[in-house]
């Protein structure tokens, strides 16, 4: 009820009479007052005047399912949203409700992370109510071996909701964030958000995919090590941004992105979109294969994902992610 009330209240113009609550929602009147005063704790601004009703004057930038849920425009995806103040990985967790047997499109969303980690085991810097750390459950009826392509899918979904929400607040002055093969969203150069897919499958059969990740929100200030490379929303543009907006951001584009692909299990259809927001393209690489390291001119990608690169030698080869690392010549991108 709290949620069908936050998205009410959100949703209306002006005021909303508290018999007009009671009479949608089929409650009492000490219902809703009940609701409104929890509200009101967990830090949302609640207007109440006599005989016009509750009107949110402001909204605290908090990740519960409340918020997440009165925010959603999706039919599945992210419709059943677990929230939790501190946990070790939300992909630990989400890969354990996997197993417990959750649905399909279940969200798993962390306030802070203890033992957040990245691709090849790296660990992720996750202090508290600065950033989005979510993991997203995933049943899908796919062959195994496409499903390294969810994590392009994300990526660009991702890639899509920060820029909404940019030019929401900004207008079509707002910095453009971009997509960098496979597995990272750019800002200014340097890192916003990183993504780790993970996934349980049997020879012919996925049981489930996990797909993690961590965007940097309204982080302030970066660890030493990293500060050079990483970038947030906040330091970008001097603003700060309701997180939970931009979770249901990314699960409204990431629905649509994840029904197209699921159609033809390969990019071909969103390819062109995929491009226009990668900041590779066009630019000299950087290609780390365990064994191997060579350069080239990244072209773009394939109907399977891959990153085309034109070799120096004018041979194109299609990489694929896997344990490949792709860098700018001189730097991150």
């Amino acid at each position: 009820m709290k949620q069908k009330i936050l998205r009410m209240l959100r949703e209306a113009e002006a005021y909303v009479s508290g018999q007009e609550l009671c009479r949608l929602l089929g409650v009492s009147r000490t219902a809703v007052w009940k609701i409104i005063g929890q509200l009101k704790e967990e830090g949302y601004e609640i207007e109440a005047v006599k005989n016009r009703g509750y009107r949110i004057a402001r909204v605290p930038d908090v990740m519960t399912e409340e918020e997440i849920g009165s925010r959603l425009e999706t039919k599945t995806i992210g419709r059943c949203c677990l929230c939790y103040e501190e946990i070790d990985s939300t992909n630990t967790k989400a890969k354990q409700l996997a197993e417990e047997g959750m649905p399909h499109g279940t969200l798993v969303c962390a306030e802070r992370q203890t033992g957040g980690k990245g691709r090849r085991g790296r660990s992720w810097s996750s202090p508290s109510g600065e950033a989005i750390y979510m993991s997203l459950l995933l049943r899908p009826s796919i062959d195994p071996t496409h499903t390294s392509m969810l994590t392009l899918v994300m990526g660009l979904a991702a890639t899509k909701a920060c820029n909404e929400v940019l030019e929401g607040r900004l207008g079509t002055g707002a910095p453009r964030v971009q997509v960098k093969w496979p597995n990272d969203l750019v800002l200014e150069g340097r890192k916003l958000a990183g993504i780790l897919t993970e996934l349980s499958t049997e020879v012919d059969y996925i049981n489930y995919v996990v797909i993690g990740i961590g965007i940097n929100v309204n982080t302030k200030a970066f660890p030493e090590g990293i500060a050079a490379t990483a970038n947030s929303l906040y330091l970008a543009t001097g603003e700060t941004f309701p997180r939970a907006e931009l979770v249901a951001c990314c699960m409204k584009h990431f629905e649509e992105c994840y029904e197209l692909f699921t159609r033809t299990e390969e990019l071909s259809v969103l390819k062109d979109e995929y491009e226009d927001l990668l900041v590779n393209i066009g630019r000299r690489v950087q290609v780390l294969e365990p064994q191997h390291t060579y350069t080239g001119k990244a072209l773009g990608i394939n109907e399977r994902g891959e990153l085309q690169v034109e070799r120096e030698d004018g041979q194109i080869v299609d990489v694929y992610a896997g344990e490949v690392s792709v860098r700018g010549i001189y730097g991150y991108v």
